[in-house]
């Protein structure tokens, strides 16, 4: 919840040129990250809501990050246009699997229900690279105006980089057969406990 809580405010300090505080804001929010995860794999602590509030509090910070820094000037208009382009066509693709997987009647209600069987997404190798670099983007971006050494030629391939991931990653999730899956009766009773896939 704490990287929810932080996104926003840290969209504010660059908004504001509150660089320092954004950079150090922001490792709090990775590091919590890695230590989320590492106690509930280690302790086997994984629950539904985490499984649902950890990639919510990543995608939430990012995409904040993502716009806050392209208003700046500080990340390319078109980059921030492909990230933010690619998780609204996965957000709309994750409401229509949803809905043709829910067994009938269709309501909004069972819709929201989701102890019934649905669709089970398995992030793809390139989407979990994607991840990792559209962060230590965001983050090297973040971090600009407090390097005095100039990076501008780093930056920039890191950017066609990232851009590069992006599309690729959101492509996988067509073109890899078991990317989605839609799940049975069956399969929705042992997935009623699902276990956190990083």
């Amino acid at each position: 919840f704490s990287r929810l809580i932080a996104a926003p405010v840290i969209g504010y300090l660059v908004l504001h040129d509150y660089h320092a505080w954004a950079v150090g804001l922001f490792a709090y929010a990775g590091i919590t990250d890695l230590v989320d995860g590492y106690i509930a794999r280690r302790w086997n602590l994984q629950t539904v809501v985490g499984t649902v509030i950890d990639p919510m509090a990543d995608k939430t910070l990012m995409t904040i990050l993502t716009v806050c820094l392209a208003v700046k000037g500080a990340l390319p208009v078109w980059l921030a246009a492909i990230i933010l382009g690619r998780d609204i066509l996965l957000g709309i693709s994750a409401i229509y699997y949803r809905w043709i997987s829910l067994p009938p009647p269709k309501t909004f209600a069972r819709y929201w229900d989701f102890s019934l069987p649905s669709a089970e997404v398995h992030p793809t190798t390139i989407s979990k690279y994607n991840t990792a670099l559209q962060l230590a983007l965001i983050g090297a971006t973040t971090a600009m105006p407090l390097v005095t050494v100039d990076v501008g030629t780093f930056m920039t391939g890191m950017q066609y980089l990232v851009a590069t991931t992006t599309i690729w990653s959101g492509a996988s999730y067509i073109y890899t057969k078991d990317a989605v899956k839609i799940l049975g009766q069956d399969d929705g009773k042992k997935g009623e406990s699902p276990k956190e896939k990083k």
